[in-house]
């Protein structure tokens, strides 16, 4: 289930990794060169928020935003400030949602990636506030939204708070809507609870990458809870595409061409008129 490979145990370094889709044993070099990809059958392993930045958008184009916005502790539960350290230590963002400015193939769009190393990917307070920044500046600028979403859900460790973010993020992608300004939802292995509940299932387009785990519950949670036997792939993006939920499943190399050739679809060329108008004090960029 997911992405979270077992590293061999008599290798040193964690050079080699097993592949859970053909079971081959790979160096880890060469996943990583492949865009965490198994060059053997092309599962897709976890690609972390700095990666999906790199592979997306145009080379140095991106500029973070809400940065400034870190998590705290509004509950006292026990070690979660610990546990907010060990995720800042060992992943390469601040929190679970990476977003700014940036373009694709020329185009600016406001961009986001949750990071599913940080905490599961977990959308509390701040996850959900640098959504709607994403949104807002989207709307500000008057240019289409991405989003990739890799998620286990809500952050538990911030109670009802971390529930409110759906509403949030939900709120702010429907004045992007409003505005007819496009929203493109990525949705990567996994992508469950409270994210796909809100946010995530809202793109105008949906697209998944192959294999991806998409649902509110797990597989596992509804075996243990209800019992059920669930059908062959139940909730993997092929089975979601087949039932209409997922709009295009796309091997990670070809997604920048999917999103820029779609952006162009959905985003007509502005004048400079309306160019300077959405941008309005803005560094002067105009989409393709």
């Amino acid at each position: 289930m997911g992405w979270n490979f077992r590293k061999k145990k008599d290798t040193p370094g964690g050079l080699w990794l097993k592949c859970l889709g053909c079971s081959a044993m790979l160096l880890r070099k060469k996943v990583e060169q492949a865009l965490q990809l198994c060059p053997e059958c092309g599962y897709h392993f976890k690609l972390d928020a700095r990666g999906r930045v790199e592979h997306l958008l145009d080379e140095e184009s991106f500029r973070a935003m809400g940065e400034e916005v870190r998590p705290g502790d509004p509950l006292g539960f026990q070690d979660y400030p610990a546990k907010i350290k060990k995720a800042q230590a060992s992943t390469s963002t601040t929190e679970a949602a990476l977003v700014g400015l940036g373009r694709i193939e020329g185009m600016e769009v406001a961009f986001g990636a949750l990071e599913f190393s940080f905490i599961g990917g977990s959308m509390g307070v701040v996850v959900g506030e640098r959504v709607a920044l994403a949104a807002e500046a989207a709307l500000e600028r008057g240019v289409p939204l991405v989003l990739v979403a890799t998620s286990g859900g809500a952050r538990m460790h911030e109670g009802a708070l971390s529930l409110m973010q759906m509403a949030k993020t939900c709120a702010a992608l429907g004045r992007l809507g409003e505005a007819r300004l496009p929203f493109l939802s990525v949705l990567a292995d996994p992508c469950t609870g409270g994210v796909i509940a809100s946010f995530a299932a809202m793109g105008d387009v949906i697209f998944a990458e192959p294999g991806a785990l998409i649902g509110f519950a797990g597989p596992r949670v509804i075996a243990t809870t209800i019992g059920a036997q669930l059908p062959e792939g139940f909730q993997r993006a092929e089975f979601l595409l087949e039932h209409g939920f997922v709009d295009r499943i796309v091997p990670r190399p070809r997604l920048k061409e999917e999103l820029a050739s779609t952006l162009r679809y959905l985003t007509p060329p502005r004048t400079a008129t309306a160019a300077g108008a959405a941008g309005n004090g803005s560094n002067g960029h105009g989409t393709a």
